[in-house]
């Protein structure tokens, strides 16, 4: 079963990668914004260690929702669930949620999200944390703009997706 309100966001690599380190592979400025813009005043989900990995905390303007397994473990600014089910049902009402990493939460996820927000470097990278092989055949291509990043010197594609 897919839920139509839960998306997922990411920047990948053409080979999946989508970290190292605990970090990004890649700085677009311009993805940067897709995400602020698609995702602000909505709510987002991610693991623990995506939340660590935020430069200044927990994301403005939006409720962020941080899984942990730890029971009783919390996060200043952050509502927490202890799992996959908790955080689904804490977004029953929300009319998007973005799920925003890390690896592990992205591969728990990808069964059940009814859409993808991909942004896609066509080109691979070295890297330690990789996101579920997407099926194309399993989603209907909502919108799609290719462009070139001059500062990174490659192409990438923004493809919005979703569960058919």
């Amino acid at each position: 079963m897919s839920y139509p309100n839960i998306a997922i966001i990411v920047a990948i690599a053409q080979n999946f990668a989508i970290g190292k380190n605990n970090d990004l592979l890649f700085h677009l400025s311009n993805d940067l914004k897709r995400f602020k813009k698609i995702t602000s005043g909505h709510a987002v989900i991610m693991g623990k260690r995506t939340l660590f990995s935020l430069p200044n905390g927990p994301l403005p303007n939006r409720r962020n929702i941080i899984i942990t397994d730890i029971p009783g473990e919390t996060f200043a600014g952050c509502e927490t669930v202890y799992s996959i089910n908790e955080a689904v049902e804490a977004v029953a009402n929300e009319v998007e949620a973005f799920v925003i990493g890390g690896g592990m939460i992205y591969r728990q996820f990808y069964p059940i999200a009814g859409r993808l927000y991909l942004t896609m470097a066509h080109k691979d990278f070295e890297a330690d944390t990789f996101f579920p092989e997407v099926n194309f055949d399993e989603w209907n291509v909502a919108s799609r703009e290719d462009l070139f990043d001059e500062k990174n010197n490659f192409d990438y594609s923004n493809i919005d997706l979703v569960r058919i």
